[in-house]
C-alpha cells in the first residue's frame, strides 16, 4: 500500500513542476478553467461534460509527456542533432493535433448553447 502511495506522490510531483515550470502547460490549464467556467454558465449536459474532460484531459496528459519526452532529449545530449529536434517536434505536434481537435469539439459543443 505505502508504495502505491508513494507512485500518487511522485505523480502529483511530476504535475506540479510541470504546472510550475512549463508555460504550454499553464496556457492548457487556463483555456480548462474557461472551459469549465463556460460550461458551468451554459449548464451543459452530462454527456458534453464527459466529452469536454476527455479531451481536456487527453491534451494536459499529452502536455505532459511532451514535456517528458523534451526533457530527456535535454539530458541525452546538448548537441544540436537533427534527430534530437525531429523527436521533440512529432512529441509537440501529438499536443498541437490533440489541442486542435479539443478546440473544434469545444466550438461544437458551445455553439449549440449560444
Amino acid at each position: 500500500m505505502l508504495k502505491l502511495l508513494q507512485g500518487f506522490v511522485h505523480a502529483f510531483r511530476g504535475i506540479s513542476i510541470v504546472i510550475r515550470s512549463e508555460r504550454n502547460f499553464q496556457i492548457h490549464l487556463i483555456a480548462f478553467l474557461v472551459v469549465i467556467s463556460t460550461g458551468v454558465y451554459f449548464q451543459i449536459s452530462r454527456f458534453e461534460w464527459t466529452i469536454l474532460i476527455f479531451v481536456s484531459s487527453l491534451v494536459m496528459g499529452l502536455e505532459l509527456v511532451n514535456t517528458a519526452v523534451e526533457k530527456l532529449c535535454n539530458e541525452i545530449t546538448e548537441e544540436q542533432k537533427s534527430s534530437i529536434r525531429n523527436i521533440k517536434d512529432i512529441s509537440a505536434g501529438a499536443v498541437l493535433v490533440a489541442a486542435i481537435g479539443a478546440f473544434i469539439i469545444a466550438a461544437i459543443i458551445f455553439s449549440g448553447h449560444i
